[in-house]
């Protein structure tokens, strides 16, 4: 089993930032894709960000490419997520998820996510 709590998010002003941390205990976190996930008030879940276990390989959605970027350190079993320039639009409960992969793939759809955080909101004003 593997435990995830994401912390780090909050209130920001329109092209502010914020960095979202993803901490991970219970199993070595070292050989886990992971994913970053939204969802907005009556939309869908969205993946806005992935990263395979080495952190060679990223993903991001179009919508936040060159605004956000995602990292880890797995010596300290925390996956992050680096928002910049931030836009009312991206104000959503944000989830961290984690797959055992040791193939070095990343994943951006839900279902392939076995591990889920509890989430943390993030609220950008205009």
């Amino acid at each position: 089993q593997v435990q995830l709590v994401e912390s780090g998010g909050g209130l920001v002003q329109a092209g502010g930032s914020l960095r979202l941390s993803c901490a991970a205990s219970g199993r070595t976190f070292s050989r886990y894709a992971v994913g970053w996930f939204r969802q907005a008030p009556g939309k869908e879940r969205e993946c806005v960000a992935a990263i395979n276990w080495s952190g060679g390989m990223t993903y991001y959605r179009d919508s936040v490419k060159g605004r956000f970027t995602i990292s880890r350190d797995n010596a300290k079993n925390t996956v992050y997520l680096q928002m910049n320039s931030l836009k009312p639009e991206d104000t959503a409960v944000y989830y961290c998820a984690a797959v055992s992969d040791p193939s070095g793939s990343y994943y951006t759809q839900g279902y392939d996510y076995h591990y889920w955080g509890q989430g943390t909101h993030v609220t950008v004003s205009s």
